[in-house]
C-alpha cells in the first residue's frame, strides 16, 4: 500500500505537534495492532521531523533578526514579557 508524503509546508508546526500528540497517546494506550502501530510510528516520525524542521527555521529566522549591523550574531534570551520596542 502507498502512503501519502506528508508535506511540511501545507502543515503548521502547531497541527504537526498536535497530531504527533494525539498518535502518541494511541500509542501508549496499547490497543493498535501491528500494521495499525507502524502506520502511526511512521507517520510519528514524519511529523516529529516537520517539528524539527519548524523550529529550526523559527530559530534561523530569530537569529537573522538579532544580527548586528556588522553581520555578528547578537545571542540574548527570548523574554515573551519584556518590551520589543525598548
Amino acid at each position: 500500500m502507498a502512503r501519502k508524503k506528508i508535506d511540511s509546508g501545507e502543515v503548521t508546526f502547531e497541527r504537526a505537534l498536535n497530531e504527533l500528540e494525539a498518535i502518541v497517546r494511541l500509542m501508549e494506550e496499547g490497543n493498535l495492532d501491528l500494521d495499525d502501530a507502524l502506520a502511526k510510528f511512521e507517520k510519528g516520525i514524519a511529523l516529529s521531523r516537520i517539528c524539527s524542521k519548524k523550529l529550526a527555521q523559527a530559530e534561523q529566522k530569530i537569529d537573522i533578526l538579532l544580527s548586528s549591523e556588522t553581520g555578528e550574531v547578537i545571542l540574548k534570551p527570548a523574554n515573551m514579557t519584556e518590551d520589543p520596542n525598548e
